[in-house]
């Protein structure tokens, strides 16, 4: 939303955007209407904030994305995000094609002015099987909000990370570490980041509790809860 915004209000007007949005095909049935509320939310931040947005749906598992699904044009300033997402797709462990470093060299090709990461700070791939799995108490059990979050958010999460193998287990984590080696042997840089960004993000955080944290480490910005590192986020071109 605060990207949206902020291209249309500049100076020179607004650019016509187009987002191509892609979730894996049962999403809808396991979370709710998936890309449909998308594309709702999309067309009504365009239309309060009056700039054009075209949305494009793809009900796709990430390895199986094509280019021509992407539908890239010639003369376009290219930025993709992965939010929370990546990890999803299978590596060299389970696929010897490695779909995860191969959808990150598909992505080099398209020569993106911006590619923008975040992921749980959390090793969930290749780790045993006892260390993969944690959870913390920060809101009574039988709170709404809590409850909300456990049933519709991690629930499916925690039961794939603890009860699957194999392909079948699709969270599948990996430090930043590893990441950032991914994206390197894929022929990424990293990007700065915002001095700017991080304190508005700081102050963001104050607002609910003294506890969280926000480190700067190795060109990401970690995410944490007291000593704990939950998420990263970079940027690379």
């Amino acid at each position: 939303m605060t990207l949206l915004q902020a291209l249309a209000a500049k100076p020179s007007g607004a650019p016509r955007v187009r987002i191509t949005g892609i979730d894996d095909p049962v999403s809808k049935y396991a979370r709710g209407d998936g890309l449909e509320a998308v594309g709702r939310r999309l067309a009504a931040i365009s239309q309060k904030f009056n700039i054009l947005v075209e949305f494009n749906p793809i009900p796709v598992f990430a390895p199986d994305v094509t280019l021509d699904m992407l539908g890239v044009r010639p003369g376009e300033a290219l930025a993709v995000n992965f939010p929370l997402q990546l990890h999803h797709t299978p590596d060299e462990s389970v696929d010897l094609n490695n779909p995860r470093d191969g959808l990150l060299r598909m992505i080099k090709s398209l020569n993106p002015k911006v590619v923008t990461l975040v992921e749980q700070e959390s090793n969930t791939n290749t780790a045993a099987f006892l260390p993969r799995f944690s959870i913390d108490v920060t809101v009574p059990r039988d709170q709404k909000e809590r409850i909300n979050v456990e049933q519709h958010c991690l629930a499916r999460d925690i039961v794939n990370v603890i009860a699957c193998e194999g392909r079948e287990r699709v969270e599948r984590h990996e430090l930043f570490g590893k990441w950032r080696s991914r994206f390197t042997m894929a022929g990424f840089r990293q990007c700065p980041l915002s001095s700017y960004v991080n304190s508005v993000i700081r102050n963001l955080l104050r607002c609910y509790s003294e506890h969280y944290t926000l480190v700067e480490m190795d060109g990401a910005m970690l995410l944490g809860w007291k000593d704990r590192a939950l998420v990263s986020a970079s940027a690379w071109h």
